[in-house]
Order: structure tokens, then sequence, then C-alpha cells
């Protein structure tokens, strides 16, 4: 299976780092999830998610925590949340999601490149 792309499809793809402001839980959702909002800066704003993170993520440890996420994809509904960013992590074999955050403090709505 080939699935590269090149790299002006790669920078279509506007992935932002943002701090979390608050969580709580999706009480709509089919698996269980947060609903989080989250800081992007001056240019992008506050932005609301939900995201299946509950086996990695203690709801108390989010708030202040920086992610990355993808902030041009179009507002999707989501167990009842419109859902306007993709927050980017990985799944391991078990299904367990672990978010991906920056190695340092970075400036809210900062860009990955």
């Amino acid at each position: 299976m080939n699935d590269t792309i090149d790299f002006d499809h790669f920078l279509k793809v506007n992935i932002r780092a943002g701090t979390i402001l608050s969580a709580r839980l999706n009480e709509k959702a089919r698996k269980p999830a947060y609903v989080l909002e989250i800081d992007f800066g001056s240019e992008y704003g506050i932005k609301t998610t939900s995201a299946q993170i509950t086996e990695a993520h203690e709801i108390e440890s989010l708030p202040g925590m920086q992610v990355l996420a993808v902030v041009n994809f179009p507002p999707k509904r989501v167990a009842g949340v419109k859902s306007e960013v993709l927050t980017l992590a990985t799944v391991e074999d078990d299904d367990r999601t672990v978010l991906i955050t920056p190695s340092q403090p970075v400036p809210n709505g900062t860009r990955l490149l």
C-alpha cells in the first residue's frame, strides 16, 4: 500500500497548539468521552471538541494541558457536541487514546510544521 502524500497536501492540514480550559464528561457519547474547551489564541479563539481519551487521561489533569489539534476541518456533531477541532492523539493496541502535546510550552495558536 502506498499512502504517501506530497508536502503541499500536508501543509493544507492546519494543526495548532492550544490549551485546554475545561473538560467535562460527554454524557451523550456511546463510548466514554470528554467535552473539551480549548484556547487556540486570538486568531482561532476557543473551540470545543469531544474526545475519547477517558482511559488515558483523568479529567482533573486536562485543564492547563497544551494539545495539538486540526483547526480547519468543518464543524461536526459528535454525541450532541459541536466538535470544531480534531484533537490529535495516538491510539494504542488496546484502544487507549493518548493526547499529543508539545514537548515545551508554546503560545496558543502556534502552528505545527
